[in-house]
């Protein structure tokens, strides 16, 4: 699976878009393999496959736009922790939800 996706509603899926997931039938047979390309036709047929929704691939980041949305996601952070001291030691259960929040959002090394 590509790691940054978002399941779209039918009505929403464009031609061009491309899946980030192999797509299913209800049997669990492949319908689709990931990284296809989707067309009118396709979608066309999805309905008939009791399609609702497809996992659809984001566009890559570049290294810009990574480091811009680190900073907001460290921003935020440090927003809802704004009342405890991470230097302060008789608060180590936040400072370790604050370590733990800040590896989920943004990784190890921002941690």
């Amino acid at each position: 699976m590509t790691a940054s996706y978002q399941h779209l509603a039918l009505a929403d899926v464009q031609p061009g878009m491309v899946l980030s997931d192999e797509l299913l039938d209800v049997h669990g047979k492949v319908l689709l393999p990931e990284g296809t390309v989707l067309t009118t036709e396709i979608l066309a047929l999805m309905p008939r496959h009791g399609i609702s929704a497809l996992p659809i691939a984001l566009p890559e980041k570049s290294p810009v736009e990574q480091a811009a949305d680190h900073a907001r996601q460290l921003e935020r952070i440090a927003h809802l922790f704004r009342l405890h001291d991470p230097d302060d030691g008789e608060e180590w259960g936040a400072n370790a939800l604050r370590r733990l929040v800040t590896e989920y959002r943004v990784g190890k090394e921002a941690a």
